[in-house]
C-alpha cells in the first residue's frame, strides 16, 4: 500500500501508538481520523496535530460503534484504510479479581477489534484499495501469567487476524498484523503499573515501532514483528 492521500480510521489514537501512527501517516499526505474514550485528549491531540480529525468513541460499546460508523463514513466516505490499536494492560490475579473487570478487558482487547470489523468491513470492501491493520502485541505469541487476560485476547486478535486474512484473499482488502515489543508507550501506566514493575523486557521507541510499521505496509509486508518480537513468536513456539 501507498499510504498517501489515503483515509485512515485510528482507533485508540490519542497516545501511544495509536497517536505516534497518526502522526507519522499525516506527514506522508494522509486523512487521518482517531478516536478515544477522553474528549479531553482528545481535544489535546488536536491541538497537537491541528489537521486531525477526532470523534469520541469506545470500542467496547456496539452501539457507539454503530454511531462511529455512521458519523465517519457520512463525513469521510473515502475512509479505506481502518487501524485497530485500542487496548488496555492490566496486572491480573485470578485469585482476587472481579469477573466484569476480566470482561472488560476482552470486550476492549479482543471483541473490540473484531466489532469494528464487522461494522467497517462493507464499507472497506467498496473501496479500489482498502486495508485493516490489527496492532496484537509480541505477548500473543507466549503466554504472560502478570498480564494473562491482555496476553489471551491479544493471542486470539492474531488467531482471528489470520482467519480475517484468509477470508478476505479474494477481495481488496488486505490484512496486516502489527505485534509490537514492549515499547516506551504509556499502556502500563495507564493501566496498571504493577505489570511494568514486574516486566524484565527492554523498550522499543514507539516511534521506532511505527516507522518499521508504516514501512512495511507500504511494502505488503502482512505480519509485522519489530523488535523482540520475531523472538517471542519463536519462544511461543518452544513454549507449546
Amino acid at each position: 500500500m501507498r499510504l498517501k492521500s489515503d483515509t485512515i480510521l485510528i482507533t485508540g489514537g490519542s497516545s501511544g501508538i495509536g497517536l505516534e501512527m497518526a502522526k507519522q501517516l499525516i506527514a506522508l499526505g494522509n486523512t487521518v481520523i482517531v478516536t478515544g474514550r477522553d474528549m479531553t485528549k482528545l481535544e489535546t491531540t488536536k491541538r497537537e496535530l491541528p489537521k486531525i480529525h477526532v470523534y469520541q468513541s469506545d470500542v467496547s460499546d456496539s452501539r457507539a460503534i454503530k454511531d462511529l460508523y455512521s458519523r465517519v463514513t457520512s463525513d469521510f466516505p473515502k475512509l479505506n484504510i481502518l487501524i485497530n490499536n485500542a487496548g488496555i494492560m492490566r496486572a491480573v490475579d485470578f485469585n482476587d479479581t472481579e469477573y466484569e473487570m476480566i470482561c472488560n478487558e476482552i470486550d476492549i482487547d479482543l471483541s473490540g477489534p473484531i466489532r469494528m470489523v464487522q461494522q467497517f468491513l462493507p464499507h472497506l470492501k467498496k473501496q479500489p484499495d482498502a486495508a485493516i491493520i490489527n496492532v496484537t502485541s509480541g505477548l500473543a505469541f507466549i503466554s504472560f501469567d502478570k498480564a494473562p487476560v491482555y496476553s489471551a485476547a491479544k493471542s486470539g486478535l492474531h488467531s482471528y487476524t489470520k482467519t480475517l486474512r484468509l477470508q478476505l484473499k479474494s477481495t481488496k482488502v488486505k490484512v496486516f498484523e502489527l505485534a509490537p515489543p514492549k515499547t516506551s508507550a504509556p499502556l502500563f501506566a495507564r493501566s496498571n503499573q504493577g505489570v511494568a514493575k514486574k516486566g524484565r523486557l527492554p523498550t522499543m521507541d514507539v516511534p521506532k515501532v511505527v516507522s518499521i510499521a508504516i514501512s512495511s505496509i507500504q511494502k505488503d509486508k502482512l505480519e509485522i514483528l519489530p523488535g523482540l518480537s520475531k523472538l517471542l513468536k519463536f519462544a511461543g513456539r518452544i513454549q507449546l
